[in-house]
């Protein structure tokens, strides 16, 4: 995949690339950057042969040069997250076996228990020289990147793609949603993840268009920049969404006219990573004319499903399989549901990931015996777009009997003018297997007994909450998702407090 980036980078050697701090960077910049980079992680080898490469740097020209230097070096880019605190770092640096750190300067100081660890090469990106010379050919069939999963329900597993993989999944959105070589997107999302790597950053790069990325996120300082009139594409989790909204609803009302009127002529807004309230899309439409496409995917997978590019796109839903991907909905012995049940969702395809680093076993057990990858979600599928009812260890609640769907309650609790936001978990119950609680974000007029009374209203009796905990905010991850797992902690908190 990243010869076939380079190849077609050439292509495009004098357009503008990347553009962080105010400052723009060419195709070509970009190539001999990269290829400085390769030359010093080769230090005297032809190829790396499939080394892990570990990175923690600031998203921007820095970052794409590094990312594109192990690549034509022959190795495995392992990205870190910033945000993430040492030990979950030297988890991922000893679970790969990376022989190198590349870093930025601002990270000299985190990263300094590092220095003279036993194996890895501390390698200042400031250092990187000026070389020259051959570089290896590198086959689509080779292993491009490690991703960890969020470990949710176990320790993070490094997630592996070939460049055939990820070639795959740029390839398919690039098609998808139409990118252009005149784009101009605005990446504010974690880039250790799939959606900012690949959504964002790799489909504006094999198109020819320019990504562009702030020095830090605040909502102040995006409207800033589509006020500017250069951005035409965003992508975003639900969480920044509702930030922007938050926002845009405490601007003087000739700047709230002026963004509308500039952010309608954008030409392709994404939601994505979480599930997006219906509330916070119909919110969003109003504000910039636009109605969000929502598409799922997954760290093992890229994107599967997609909202069309042109056409309905149906609040609530995730739309249809992306070309070239295979999906089935399958019931616990993996066969096939009927149409119109709910079943986990099961992919194939080129897309779809080649293993789990150093696990076997998890790989395996990732796959059916005809070698369906489980997604662990479970959807339906309903007047030909699929509709997701929750991840299956978490959102699918078993209670007297009933598989209950979290985010379909969720979804009715964010209608109440009280409840600015929610999380609905199942909390474990002797008698009923699990009972439903609802952690929620209140206004100052919150009553539960009102609540409860206005939900009987609206759901089946089985479906309504039995506990309610207020929290002034939910716990996220970096990428803004609700930790439900740490939600259905403060609940067992809660029990465990007299």
């Amino acid at each position: 995949m990243c010869i076939s980036l380079v190849e077609r980078a050439r292509e495009f050697a004098s357009r503008k690339a990347i553009q962080d701090n105010r400052k723009s960077y060419s195709y070509q910049q970009l190539l001999d950057a990269s290829g400085q980079v390769a030359h010093a992680l080769l230090q005297g080898r032809t190829d790396l042969e499939e080394a892990r490469i570990a990175f923690l740097l600031p998203a921007g020209f820095d970052y794409v040069s590094v990312q594109w230097g192990i690549w034509r070096a022959g190795g495995i880019a392992v990205p870190l997250c910033e945000k993430h605190p040492l030990p979950s770092m030297e988890y991922v640096l000893d679970d790969t076996g990376a022989e190198a750190l590349v870093y930025h300067r601002d990270f000299a100081e985190k990263l300094a228990p590092f220095k003279g660890k036993k194996g890895i090469d501390m390698i200042p990106v400031e250092s990187v020289e000026t070389a020259s010379g051959e570089l290896p050919e590198i086959g689509l069939e080779r292993r491009a990147m490690i991703l960890y999963t969020s470990g949710t329900t176990g320790l993070p597993k490094g997630v592996v793609t070939t460049h055939a993989n990820i070639r795959t999944q740029i390839t398919t959105l690039v098609d998808a949603w139409e990118w252009q070589a005149g784009d101009q997107v605005l990446n504010v999302l974690p880039l250790h993840h799939v959606h900012g790597i690949v959504n964002m950053l790799c489909c504006a790069l094999w198109s020819g268009a320019c990504c562009q990325f702030l020095p830090r996120f605040s909502p102040a300082a995006v409207f800033d920049l589509f006020s500017r009139g250069e951005i035409n594409v965003f992508m975003a989790v639900p969480t920044i969404y509702y930030q922007l909204i938050s926002h845009f609803n405490v601007l003087p009302k000739p700047e709230q006219q002026a963004l509308k009127q500039r952010l309608c002529t954008f030409r392709l807004m994404v939601s994505g990573s979480a599930a997006l309230p219906v509330s916070v899309l119909e919110a969003w439409r109003e504000i910039s004319g636009h109605t969000l496409l929502e598409r799922y995917g997954m760290t093992e997978m890229g994107m599967a499903i997609s909202n069309p590019y042109r056409g309905e796109r149906r609040p609530g839903a995730i739309g249809q399989a992306l070309p070239g991907v295979h999906i089935r909905l399958a019931d616990e012995q993996n066969k096939p549901v009927a149409a119109g049940d709910p079943g986990e969702i099961q992919v194939q395809g080129a897309n779809v990931f080649s293993e789990y680093w150093g696990k076997p076993e998890a790989t395996r057990e990732a796959f059916t015996p005809d070698g369906w990858f489980c997604t662990g979600d479970i959807a339906v599928l309903e007047r030909g777009s699929y509709r997701i009812l929750g991840r299956n260890s978490v959102d699918i609640i078993k209670s007297g009997g009933y598989k209950i769907s979290a985010l379909e309650i969720e979804e009715v609790l964010r209608t109440h003018p009280d409840i600015q936001d929610c999380a609905v978990v199942g909390i474990p119950d002797l008698e009923w297997g699990e009972r439903i609680g609802a952690a929620v974000v209140p206004s100052d007029s919150f009553r539960q007994e009102a609540i409860s009374e206005w939900l009987r209203e609206r759901l089946p009796a089985y479906k309504t909450p039995r506990a309610y905990l207020t929290v002034s905010e939910l716990p996220r991850n970096v990428l803004g998702k609700v930790t439900k797992n740490e939600v259905k902690a403060l609940f067992q908190d809660q029990t465990d407090t007299p």
